[in-house]
Order: C-alpha cells, then sequence, then structure tokens
C-alpha cells in the first residue's frame, strides 16, 4: 500500500493545488536540486508523503527530460518481474514503446541480471537528461535485489539520474557515490509539513481554527502528512474543532486503521510484543525494553525499527534511549488496553522501579500512579518534591499532585508538603503558608531525621514564598540567620544542607539586588551559583547567574551585559533560555541595551523576556520588565505607551510588602513623561502624592524639574536641580547626575546661557562616556543640544555622534562583545589626544587645545597608532570606540 494520495498536496502538471490541497514549493524544489545528483534516496515512515512528493516533482510545468516512474508492486519478490517493469517504463517515458520492440521474456529460475544488462544498454541509448524514479522500493523483497540494485545505481550512463523513494533503509552499499556527493538523501525531518503548511492545509480545506490550535495539531502529528490529512477529514464539519484537536491520538479510529495496517500488522509478533509492552513509557532503552519484555536483544530491535522508519526515534547522538512517534504510542497503547490489559499494571510497577533506582523520579512516580500504588507514590513524592522543585520541576510537582485521587490528600499527610509547593507554584502563596504551617506541625511528630528534612523544605519553601511577596526583609532576616548557623557550624547549623543552603543565597542575592544593596548581590548570587553548580543543581546555578546581570550594574553596563548574556548560555545549555528561570537575565540585558542606545537589539531581548516571564510570576522581575519596556518607548519619543508601562510597573510594587529598589525611578519617570506630555496636574498630583522620603530623592528632584522646566520656569528648574548636582540628596547612581546635568543644559538654554547649557552638556556626557550612555539624551530631549555642538566644542565627539545615531534611528558604533586590549596600554598624554582624534581638530589645533607642540601631538599619535594596531586616524579612532579608550575617566 502506497502513501495517502496527495497528502503532500502539491500541483500536478498544471501547478494548482487540488481541493483541500497546498502547494509545497520549496519541498518539490529541494528535491529538484538533490535531483541533479546522480543518486537521490527519499526514506522515510508510511504516510509522509513520498508518492505526492514524486508525482509532483515530476508533473512540474517546465520539466525538461524524460521521467520513467515505476511503483514497485507490493510483496514483489521476482526480480525478473521487476525488471520487466522498469523496462516498460523506461520505454515508455523514452516514447519507443510502440516500435515493435518486445521485451525479453520471462526464463523460469533466473535472477533478472541479464534483464538488469539490458536495463543499462537501453538508458544509454537514450543519451543525456534521463530520470528513473522508483516509489516503494522497500516493497521489493527477492534475496538478490540489494546486490542488482547496488548495480544500476553506481553503472547509471552519464546523463542518467535516479530517485528512489522506500520506507526503511535498504543495503544497498552506496558509500562511494557518497564520498562523490552524487548521493543527495532526504529523510522524514524534511519531508515534514510546518506549522505554517499547516495551518494552509486547514485553510485550504475550509477549517478556520485559532493558531493555538493549529499548533496543538501540528504537535501532535509531528507533522506527519497522513497524520495531518486524517486530521482534515475528520475535522470537516466537526462541532468543535477545538476539542478534536485536544484528543486528537493514535486511538483516533481512522489513524489507528491506518497505522495499524500499515506499521503494526506487518511487524513480527515478537516485534509487535516489544512495542505494545513498552508502550507504557514515554522513552525506552534496550535494559527496559529486555525487563518490560523479559527478553534479551530489546536495543537491537529498537534500532533496526528506527532504520526501518518505523516510527521509532532515538533521544540521543549515542541511539541509547528511544521514542516513539505520538500517534503510534497512542495506538500502541490502545492496543495493549485491548489485547493485554491484565499485565498493564505490573507493566507500570516494573518500569516505576527501574526508573526509581536510575534517579528519573518524577517518571517513576508516574507509573506508581498508573499502577494504582497511591500510597507509594505519595511516599515518593513527597521524599522528592523538594529535590524536584530544585531542579525546576515545581509544575510537575502539581501536575503529579493532581493526579492523586482526592481521598489520597485527606489520608496522607506528608502531601501537605507537596500541596504547599503546588499551590505555591500557582502563586496561591497564602494557601501555600497555611500548608507550610502545617507541615511543620507534622514534622514535630516525626522522627529526628525526618523532622529535619521536612523543617528545611519548610524553610526553603518559605523563602521562596517570602521572595514572590516581595517581603525582602523577612528574606533578610530568615536567610541571614540560616547562613550564619552555617558558618558557626553549631546547633541546627550543623546539620543544613548544601541545598538550602544554595537556596538561601539565591533568595539573599535577588532580594538584596532588588533592594540595590548591588554589592552584596552580587556577592551572594556568585557563591550561590559556585555552590549550585557543585552540588549539581543546575537549575538553581541558572537562577543565581539570571539574576547577576542586574547586579552587575553596580560596575557598568558593558559588565551587565555579559553577565546577563553568560547566564543565557548556560540556561541554553539546559534548553531554560526561554523559560522563567531565565527572565531577569533577558530583562537586564534588554535594560543594558537600551542605556547605551541599541534601541532595536533591546526590543528583541525584551521580547524574550515578556515571552519568559510568568502572567502571575514574581512581581520584582515583572516590574523590571515593565520598566525596561517603558524607558524603550520613552526613549523612542512613545510617552503615552510609556505611561502604560510606567503603570503597569506600579502595579507590579502594588503587590510586594516590601519597596523595590527600582520604585524610585518608576514613580520619577512616571511623573516627567506626564509632565512632557502636557499633564501637568496629574504629574504635580503624582508629586504631592509622595512622602517626604521619597520626595526628597534625586530621583523626584529631577522630575520636579521637569514638571518646572513644562511650566516655562527654568529658574525654578536649576533650583529643584542644585542639591542632586551638590550631592545634598541622595540618588541611586550616577545616572540621576547625568540626568540632571541634562535637564540643567536645557534649564540654561532656556534661560539664554548658551556657555552654562554647553558646559551642564559637557559635564553630562563626562559622566556618560565610560558607559557610553545614551537613554538619558533620548529621554530628556537634550540630544537637541548636542545637534548644532561644533566638534571642537567638546570631547566626547565620538560619544555625540552615537547619541544622534542612536536617536536618528542607526546603532551607535561599538563590538557585541568586549573587545580584546591593545598589548601596551596607551599613556595618560596618548589617551588625551586619542579623545581629540574623533573631532574635525587639525594636528595644530590638538596641540593648541592641549598646549603643547606640534611635534609632541605627532609623536602621540604615532604610539597611539603603533599600540592600538591602526594604520591611520580613522582606523585608530574606529579602534579606539572598539576598546572604550574615549572616557574622560581614563585621562
Amino acid at each position: 500500500m502506497t502513501d495517502l494520495p496527495a497528502v503532500e498536496g502539491s500541483g500536478r502538471a498544471s501547478g494548482r493545488a487540488g481541493p483541500g490541497l497546498i502547494l509545497r514549493p520549496d519541498l518539490v524544489g529541494a528535491l529538484n536540486r538533490a535531483a541533479q545528483k546522480q543518486v537521490t534516496i527519499i526514506a522515510a515512515p508510511a504516510g509522509s508523503g513520498k508518492t505526492s512528493l514524486l508525482r509532483a516533482w515530476a508533473g512540474r510545468p517546465g520539466r525538461d527530460c524524460p521521467v520513467a516512474f515505476l511503483t514497485v508492486r507490493p510483496g514483489q519478490q521476482d526480480m525478473q518481474l521487476f525488471w520487466l517493469a522498469l523496462l516498460g517504463a523506461i520505454r515508455a517515458a523514452a516514447g519507443t514503446d510502440g516500435g515493435g520492440a518486445q521485451l525479453p521474456p520471462v526464463v523460469p529460475g533466473a535472477s533478472g541480471s541479464a534483464m538488469l544488462d539490458t536495463a543499462l544498454s537501453e538508458l544509454k541509448e537514450f543519451g543525456d537528461r534521463f530520470v528513473l524514479v522508483i516509489d516503494d522500493l522497500h516493497e521489493l523483497s527477492a534475496p538478490e535485489a540489494s546486490g542488482q540494485l547496488m548495480t544500476l545505481l553506481t553503472s547509471l550512463p552519464p546523463g542518467v539520474r535516479a530517485i528512489v523513494a522506500t520506507r526503511r533503509d535498504l543495503p544497498l552499499r552506496l558509500h562511494r557515490l557518497r564520498l562523490a556527493r552524487e548521493l543527495t538523501e532526504i529523510r522524514a525531518a524534511e519531508l515534514r509539513f510546518t506549522e505554517e503548511e499547516t495551518r494552509r492545509l486547514l485553510a485550504g480545506a475550509g477549517i478556520s481554527v485559532p493558531g493555538h490550535v493549529v499548533a496543538m495539531l501540528h504537535q501532535r502529528t509531528e507533522g506527519w502528512a497522513a497524520g495531518l490529512r486524517l486530521a482534515v477529514l475528520s475535522l470537516a464539519g466537526h462541532p468543535d474543532p477545538e476539542r478534536f484537536v485536544a484528543e486528537f491520538s493514535g486511538s483516533n479510529r481512522t489513524v489507528a486503521e491506518y497505522l495499524m495496517a500499515e506499521m503494526l500488522e506487518r511487524q513480527p509478533p515478537e516485534v509487535q510484543g516489544l512495542l505494545l509492552r513498552t508502550s507504557i513509557v514515554e522513552r525506552v532503552n534496550g535494559e527496559l525494553a529486555d525487563l518490560l519484555t523479559g527478553a534479551t536483544g530489546s536495543e537491537r530491535i529498537l534500532l533496526d525499527l528506527e532504520d526501518a522508519n518505523a516510527f521509532v526515534v532515538s533521544l540521543d547522538p549515542d541511539r541509547t534511549w528511544f521514542r516513539y512517534h505520538h500517534l503510534f504510542g497512542g495506538l500502541l497503547r490502545l492496543e495493549l488496553r485491548r489485547t493485554m490489559p491484565a499485565e498493564i499494571a505490573g507493566l507500570h510497577r516494573l518500569a516505576a522501579s527501574w526508573l526509581a533506582a536510575r534517579g528519573h523520579v518524577a517518571e517513576a512516580i508516574g507509573h506508581l500512579q498508573a499502577a494504582g500504588d497511591w500510597d507509594e507514590a505519595a511516599r515518593m513524592l513527597t521524599d522528592h518534591a523538594l529535590s524536584l522543585t530544585l531542579d525546576g520541576q515545581a509544575g510537575t510537582v502539581a501536575a503529579l499532585l493532581r493526579a492523586f485521587p482526592g481521598r489520597t490528600g485527606t489520608d496522607s499527610p506528608d502531601l501537605i508538603l507537596v500541596r504547599a509547593i503546588a499551590d505555591q507554584y500557582q502563586l496561591r502563596l497564602d494557601q501555600a503558608d497555611a500548608h507550610l504551617r502545617e507541615v511543620s506541625a507534622y514534622a514535630a511528630t516525626m522522627p529526628p531525621e525526618r523532622r529535619q528534612r521536612l523543617r528545611m523544605a519548610v524553610a526553603s519553601v518559605d523563602l521562596l514564598s517570602a521572595r514572590l511577596r516581595g517581603h525582602f526583609d523577612s528574606i533578610f532576616e530568615q536567610a541571614g540567620a540560616l547562613l550564619r548557623s552555617d558558618d558557626d557550624q553549631t546547633g541546627a547549623g550543623a546539620a543544613l544542607g548544601s541545598d538550602l543552603k544554595a537556596v538561601a543565597l539565591l533568595n539573599l542575592g535577588v532580594s538584596e539586588a532588588w533592594s540595590l544593596r548591588l554589592a552584596d548581590s552580587e556577592r551572594h548570587l556568585l557563591e550561590g551559583a559556585a555552590l549550585a553548580r557543585r552540588i549539581g543543581r543546575p537549575y538553581l546555578q541558572v537562577a543565581c547567574l539570571a539574576h547577576l546581570g542586574f547586579a552587575a550594574t553596580s560596575h557598568s553596563f558593558a559588565v551587565a551585559r555579559q553577565r546577563c548574556e553568560e547566564a543565557i548560555t548556560v540556561a541554553a545549555g539546559h534548553g531554560w533560555d526561554s523559560e522563567p528561570v531565565t527572565a531577569p537575565a533577558l530583562a537586564a540585558l534588554a535594560n543594558a541595551l537600551i542605556w547605551t542606545g541599541q534601541f532595536d537589539l533591546a526590543e528583541q531581548w525584551l521580547e524574550r523576556a515578556r515571552s519568559a516571564t510568568e502572567a502571575e510570576g514574581e512581581p520584582g522581575v515583572r516590574l523590571l520588565v515593565c520598566l525596561t519596556s517603558a524607558i524603550l518607548h520613552a526613549a523612542r519619543g512613545h510617552g503615552e505607551r510609556a505611561l502604560e508601562e510606567f503603570a503597569a510597573a506600579g502595579r507590579m510594587q502594588a503587590l510586594m510588602v516590601g519597596e523595590h529598589g527600582l520604585t524610585t525611578r518608576v514613580n520619577a519617570w512616571t511623573i516627567a513623561t506626564q509632565a512632557r506630555l502636557g499633564m501637568a496636574d496629574q504629574a504635580r498630583a503624582a508629586l504631592a502624592a509622595l512622602d517626604d522620603r521619597q520626595a526628597n530623592a534625586g530621583e523626584i528632584r529631577n522630575a520636579a524639574a521637569v514638571i518646572r522646566l513644562a511650566q516655562q520656569d527654568p529658574a525654578a528648574a536649576r533650583l529643584e536641580l542644585r542639591a542632586v548636582l551638590d550631592g545634598s540628596v541622595p540618588v541611586l547612581s550616577y545616572l540621576t547626575r547625568v540626568e540632571a546635568y541634562l535637564l540643567d543644559a536645557l534649564a540654561c538654554r532656556d534661560l539664554d546661557d548658551q556657555w552654562g547649557s554647553r558646559e551642564a552638556a559637557e559635564q553630562a556626557l563626562n559622566l556618560a562616556e565610560p558607559d557610553r550612555l545614551i537613554l538619558p539624551f533620548a529621554m530628556t530631549g537634550a540630544w537637541r543640544l548636542l545637534v548644532e555642538l561644533p566638534p571642537h566644542d567638546t570631547s566626547h565627539a565620538a560619544l555625540v555622534t552615537d547619541i544622534l545615531d542612536a536617536i536618528h534611528g542607526g546603532a551607535p558604533a561599538g563590538p557585541s562583545r568586549p573587545a580584546m586590549m591593545p598589548a601596551e596600554e596607551l599613556s595618560k598624554s596618548e589617551l588625551r589626544v586619542l579623545r581629540y582624534l574623533p573631532t574635525n581638530l587639525t594636528r595644530r589645533e590638538i596641540a593648541g587645545e592641549l598646549s603643547v607642540s606640534l611635534n609632541t601631538v605627532d609623536t602621540h599619535i604615532r604610539r597611539i597608532y603603533a599600540k592600538l594596531g591602526a594604520a591611520d586616524r580613522t582606523s585608530a579612532v574606529a579602534r579606539g570606540r572598539e576598546l572604550r579608550l574615549l572616557s574622560v575617566g581614563r585621562t
């Protein structure tokens, strides 16, 4: 039986798709390119669309060569009959079948080798540009088939090419063609439908469903063409398409019938038994399969099944672990329930025992539940719930808990801890805290060892609960006490586990980060990451690393960016780079990029941070994401959208017990944005609502100055800024002073004090240069002051250029990663000269600015070129920018 007809839905000779089918020109084009080689093999499971692809390619418009198309009959065992059919196809394609030439007679007992020679001879007569297409080659089962086919494919005359399609790899020994690059292979992966093609297939059949339903159908079928086609046929006119897709599996009648006929019934009894008994596990290896079947040699069978494209997929490069195609696995489990129901519970128990002994605890618990061993499953889940959570599997813990019948929760006090973890995962924090109190009371009745273990679990869960509430003082108290007791190594501290210490360091470091105690945060997060790595807790390690980027802003945005990229790289190694655990690094990276003016790149990372941040996740992280989005909008001049994000950040603060360190910036920039949008009343009201401590912050003073500027009272604005600039009010960081100098420059401009305006702008540039800051110039609008600034009026011409480029849609210059420093550092005098190279000043004018001789400047420039490896002034400037040497802080 061939593949389902026209599953691929490619056009026939007309190039048009039939009803309910779609064109796949990319796939046909891929085959056309492959067919330029001597031999092309298409190997994929039943129903993958091999036949349809071949017919679409052979019938494509503008075909420039004859094509002999042969489909091998099912169960073909006679090579003579095969060669006769092939000769007939060759002559029909060449147009010589009506010329009177007779096909050779069938000779009883002959092997067919003479007919092979005849086929090669006739192909040679036809000359260049001839293609043989042989479909369903797996049906040819004659003993001599492999040898004769290998001879055919390796002896094709020049210009003759062959395309063969098969369900399984055949022993054709075509290695010489492969080495000569004359062999191309198209596998199941290339034939699978993409999600977009799945959508078009549904649309072509007149079926309209939401995008997530399309994605679900694509995931369930794994892009298998026949499965999609069968689903489309069943979906047509279905009253509830979404429910149908959600329930679509190998037990669907039409799918089951197809897979039974094309796959399962074709296997020998021992292989069928292996497939059925191992279908209870999500993945299987040879040892586990031997256990479940009570036989040996299972690994060889699994390898052979994968080689035969029998819906068996290896999961690792060494091909030791396997799984079944989703739909095929569904059929196998259906057939297992039908044919051997009494064995199912025992198979699950065997699997649970084997998996638990090898550390696959979550899978083992699932099999105990499937076997109905609820008490044992509850005990195992309770013993491992915290460990699973620390490995990032809190969602798995919650799912396993939901699988218990209601009575188990009442009968097993142990499961109270599991319920606390599940409630916390779903952010039902009040319920989680209530369960933790129950666990603490229950632990008091337990033997010492179990009591200590439960108390450690309670402490770990309680720390995370406090962090999710933003209760930073509570974390400082709890984590600090735990770490001090561990250092003292007395009393309860002597038994403190490494897991709990790592959890304490993580939560302490995060709380310090959100409280802007960045140096302490960095120290504790680094210690936590190192400990987590040492004890084999990669999820905890990534959690620590993901927050290090934000903590590293105490050094510079370049260091912060590096920390974020390192965290994302480590997370990606575990497949977690799009998970909530990595969201802090994604958000902090976007934030750092925005401050340095790389707005488009920042937006890409911000979108990833949004996707990774849970809708109801940790409010501290969500506040950072909202604030980052707000400043990006503000930098681009989208004030209204910025206000929306500032408001969202404010709502995150409202969910927290303690005050997030960034809340002062949220409040200040909200007020400033309102003032810039002409919302003076709202801005003044927001300012008046702050208490004295908040209002006295330098960030709020800057916001008050913006109100004054909006009211066209620049003198009053300068009075507000004075306390920020002279250091008499607290500020979060030097960034606030950069903003204050820019606002002062704007106020001086409005007072017609051009010298004062340029002096204030230069001070802002001095502070901005080391980190190459661009955001403050964009948010305040002070970049306009730089437009007419003569290059010789600033020692920061390169930074000014970057600022203006970023504002007008370009990306500021600079490497994506820190560059290597020169072999020999520049002297202070050389750095002073380097500062002037980006300007339009001549060497003599530079000498005048520095009050040195022209000869001295020339000497410094020669040394700068030598040390930077530059050939001229332009390349020296480029290298200086790359190395971040144009900083006043280095002079």
